[in-house]
Order: C-alpha cells, then sequence, then structure tokens
C-alpha cells in the first residue's frame, strides 16, 4: 500500500504546483494538498508590485487538494494571525497520512500544528528556505531563536533548499539525520520546452524594442522595492560607458517612478511592466545576461528561470542562491557591492563567453529539478 503524504500550505503558488502535480503523475505515494488560506481571492493586490495580480497559469491541476475555511477576520498569508483555521489536526487525522509536510511556520494555524503535533504514527516534516541573520546577538534574536528551537522541536525531517538553509536549521539544533536535501527548482521543463518558439518570440521583442544583434542586454525581471536595489544596478550600469550595452527592466512596485528618474540621463536603460507568468519564457530570453542585485534574498527562484532559459547571471552575494547556481566565470559572476557589480557587469563584453556561459548555465541549473525533491520525499516516506 502507498504511503500517504499531507501537505499543508497558505494558498497555490506557481512554484509548488508543479511538484504537487508531479509527485502525483509519479504514483509513489497518495498525496493531498491542504490549503490554509481557504478560498484566497485569484485577484490580489500585490504591494510590492504595485498591481493587482493574477498569476495566468493553472495552480490547482493535476493533484488533490482541499481549500480549509479560514477564520482570521484578515485573511493574509502574510500577517500571523491571518491564517487560523479551526480543527485542522482533526482534518488531517481524518486523512490518515503517514506524513505531514508543513510549509511556512509563521502564520497562527501552521505555528499550533508544529508546536502541539500529535498524530498517532505520523511523521512530521517541514519546508522552509529561511537563512541566518547577521545581525548581532540580541535579546529579541534569541527570543525568537528559542520560538523556533520550540516549534521545530516534533520536525522529524527538514528539507533544506541549499547550504545557507542547512546552516540554519543546524544553528536551531538540527542533526544530519534530521536533515534532507531538496533543492529549490522550478519545473525547467515549462521553460526548456518550445525553446525555438520562445527564441523566435524574444527576438521580435528585442527588435520591438531597438535592441542589434550586436547589443549585449542585461536584464531584470521582478518586483521594484528598495530591497532589489535596483538603484544600485542603475548608477552602477550609467558608469559603465561600452555603447553595446543594455539595461532592461521588467516589472512594477512602489519604486518605479524613482527608478525611471534616475534612469532617464542614460537611453541605453529602458522599462518594460509587469508580465506575467505564461509570458516568462520568452521574457527571459529578451536578455542576454540576468541580474539579481538583492540586499537580502532567501532564494532567488528568478535565477532558477533565467538560467534554464539560457542566461549566464550576475548575482548579488546576499542571495541564498550565490553559492549553489553561481560557478564564478562558468555560470555567471557574484559580487558584493557596487565596484564587484561594475566588474562583473564590463566583463560580459564578448558575445562568444556569454554563448559559452550560456549553455554552462542550462547544464548546471538542470540539476536543480523538482524531480529531486520528489525523490527526496519519497525516500523519508519509504526509507
Amino acid at each position: 500500500m502507498k504511503k500517504r503524504l499531507a501537505i499543508v500550505t497558505t494558498h497555490p503558488i506557481q512554484y509548488n504546483a508543479p511538484l504537487f502535480k508531479l509527485l502525483t503523475e509519479r504514483n509513489v505515494i497518495d498525496l493531498k494538498v491542504f490549503y490554509t488560506w481557504g478560498n484566497a481571492p485569484a485577484k490580489m493586490f500585490d504591494k510590492k508590485f504595485g498591481i493587482l495580480r493574477e498569476w495566468d497559469i493553472p495552480l490547482t491541476e493535476g493533484y488533490a487538494f482541499e481549500m480549509l475555511h479560514n477564520y482570521a477576520v484578515k485573511p493574509d498569508s502574510n500577517r500571523f494571525f491571518g491564517i487560523l483555521n479551526l480543527g485542522l489536526q482533526e482534518k488531517l487525522k481524518q486523512w490518515n497520512p503517514d506524513a505531514v509536510l508543513v510549509y511556512r511556520w509563521s502564520v497562527w494555524s501552521h505555528f499550533f500544528l508544529l508546536a502541539y503535533f500529535n498524530i498517532k504514527d505520523c511523521r512530521l516534516f517541514f519546508r522552509g528556505d529561511s537563512v541566518l541573520n547577521d545581525a548581532p546577538p540580541s535579546l529579541k534574536a534569541n527570543i525568537t531563536k528559542w520560538m523556533k528551537q520550540f516549534v521545530f522541536r516534533r520536525v522529524n525531517t527538514a528539507f533544506y533548499v541549499g547550504t545557507r538553509n542547512r546552516r540554519y536549521y543546524e544553528n536551531l539544533g538540527f542533526d544530519r539525520n534530521r536533515l534532507a536535501f531538496a533543492p529549490h527548482s522550478i519545473d525547467n521543463k515549462r521553460f526548456q520546452s518550445n525553446a525555438e518558439q520562445w527564441e523566435a518570440k524574444a527576438l521580435q521583442v528585442r527588435t520591438q524594442l531597438g535592441f542589434e544583434p550586436e547589443h549585449i542586454v542585461f536584464l531584470y525581471v521582478g518586483k521594484l522595492y528598495s530591497l532589489k536595489s535596483i538603484d544600485v544596478l542603475i548608477s552602477t550600469f550609467k558608469q559603465i560607458e561600452n555603447q553595446k550595452f543594455r539595461l532592461l527592466i521588467i516589472g512594477d512596485g512602489q519604486d518605479l517612478a524613482h527608478l525611471k528618474d534616475l534612469a532617464k540621463t542614460d537611453k541605453r536603460i529602458l522599462f518594460q511592466p509587469f508580465k506575467n507568468q505564461s509570458e516568462m519564457p520568452w521574457v527571459y530570453r529578451i536578455g542576454d545576461v540576468f541580474v539579481l542585485p538583492s540586499k537580502s534574498e532567501t532564494w532567488g527562484l528568478s535565477v532558477n528561470e533565467a538560467m534554464a532559459c539560457g542566461l549566464p547571471v550576475v548575482v548579488s552575494t546576499n542571495c541564498g542562491c550565490q553559492s549553489e547556481l553561481v560557478i564564478e566565470g562558468v555560470t555567471g559572476y557574484s559580487f558584493n557591492g557596487a565596484v564587484e557589480l561594475k566588474h562583473c557587469l564590463q566583463s560580459f563584453s564578448q558575445k562568444e563567453n556569454i554563448s559559452k556561459m550560456a549553455q554552462n548555465a542550462i547544464a548546471h541549473v538542470n540539476k536543480f529539478t523538482l524531480e529531486v525533491f520528489a525523490s527526496a520525499l519519497e525516500n523519508q516516506l519509504n526509507p
């Protein structure tokens, strides 16, 4: 008889849905996903994008799920009391799982489930991508650490996404027997299938934007707010005199007006509005090199997406994915500060070198797949 896995997470997202579908298709385990937000609105105002957003790819197809009633006065996955389900543990017991995998601990229902987990003969798994905080020790930090140790004490296995995430768990007292590697990954096939079609669309858009074949296009795609440090990227790019260089920024957010004002004296810098999920396979291919300059990023799945589309990358050392995805001079470069960022950008002056690194990027990111995560889950259920 197949083992049963219940997954508890707040709401459908574009990164998890392909994994849940894959686990169902592999048919090694029985899967059911319990969404604790309940019937979250399809269209939501995204404060960081600054727009009303609705993903345009299916997020609840191909796997079993249940939308639980959320009793929160103000339902919100970003607020501790924004997720409030009554009888969550009893609901899980009724389904009789062999293991429960919980995503996130920082909302009430998930916190309570983890801290007081009590389902007979059932293992408790956890998935998160947090990294160690570099802030100096303080009373608040010590209390937070104690609270995490309390909530994680019943977890049998935590699935870590990479080196920095593993260190986070080790700092909380997890030993190797309670940790399993399941790298952060995306649906690489969605970005790599029909590559010729996406390349043709991207070339068409490049032409419409006025890019010439010899231009080297640095690309940023995502939200435009202070944590992403797009102002540093623009200011650094403006210092480089190479007239073959272009910078394309695609997205929306609260800093858009400020960033456009900062860039207005350099005609090599262009902006394009938010693009939805179905468009991303050709959107990334508009660029030659992807740049993620964030001040802080637990991982940075946009780097996976860009590399899957054949772009070498320039990634801040503040991004969790840097230690896993960036092989210096092979798949891209990493930087710490504006001076190093400038040097990294200037390193991409030859199209031939970019093409070699693009192939390296594809080969490397193809080691980070949903299949690896699926296998890790199945192996924990069937040791």
